[in-house]
């Protein structure tokens, strides 16, 4: 599997697409912090961006790679080496690369402006970390669509549609619970609500951080009240890991059990 990871991670980092990722967050670093000069200001506004956007990317570009990739795969398939091996090791390395553009294209402008110097370094830490997460997370939902899908045009439909119900149906379907069900008590369907959507769950684990009440909505002030800032971050995190875990687990087994 590391052999299969380094080709692809190398092979990636080198492709012009994550140059241009890279570029595109690196750009968007330096101009939110030109625009308010403030690195507190700046990790806020890049938080609604990054919590959309990455795992966006990370869907196109697990579903993009998977299909593009299939002679290559098809290749190492007749080798004698094990299909979970080859699909994990691609999977990491295509995750590690878009990672790795996220961290180098923000961080860099960031440090440029004096992060190490400011009080805000760990909440710009939780930026990324979510960040990481969503991006490992969103790859391995692509990767299992994918696996699962032979037509192109299917899986790309319902990789797309995957990330349009967590980015968008899912919170007006939530909110939507919220305004009918107004006079029951909705703290612990809030709290598990939450724990099933990774993108609420990142974005409440920066909110955490940053410790802005005003910036908390219903969900976010309910894990803070009820779990309190410490507890709630290391159970995001908890969470954020099994949202990695099993989804890795899902392509293990598809890959072991599907005859490709």
């Amino acid at each position: 599997m590391l052999k299969i990871f380094k080709y692809i991670f190398f092979d990636l980092v080198r492709s012009r697409w994550t140059y241009a990722y890279f570029l595109f967050y690196l750009a968007l670093g330096f101009v939110m912090l030109f625009l308010s000069n403030d690195v507190s200001k700046a990790i806020i506004t890049l938080m609604n961006v990054i919590v959309v956007l990455t795992p966006l990317v990370g869907t196109i570009f697990g579903v993009m790679h998977y299909y593009n990739s299939r002679e290559f795969t098809e290749l190492l398939l007749a080798q004698p080496m094990k299909r979970s091996t080859i699909f994990i090791g691609q999977y990491i390395g295509l995750s590690l690369s878009l990672a790795l553009s996220l961290l180098l294209g923000l961080g860099i402008p960031f440090l440029f402006y004096g992060l190490l110097r400011s009080s805000a370094i760990w909440d710009f830490g939780s930026l990324l970390v979510a960040g990481a997460f969503l991006t490992f997370i969103f790859v391995a939902l692509a990767y299992i669509i994918a696996i699962s899908n032979e037509n192109r045009i299917k899986g790309f439909g319902y990789a797309i549609l995957m990330w349009l119900g967590l980015a968008i149906i899912y919170d007006g379907l939530f909110l939507i619970s919220l305004l009918v069900f107004d006079d029951y008590p909705l703290d612990k369907f809030a709290l598990i609500a939450t724990m099933f959507n990774p993108i609420d769950l990142s974005r409440i684990l920066i909110l955490l951080k940053l410790d802005i009440s005003a910036l908390f909505g219903y969900t976010g002030a309910t894990f803070k009240m009820f779990l309190g800032t410490s507890l709630g971050m290391v159970i995001s995190l908890l969470v954020l890991c099994m949202w990695v875990v099993i989804p890795t687990w899902l392509i293990y087994r598809i890959a072991r059990k599907r005859d490709f």
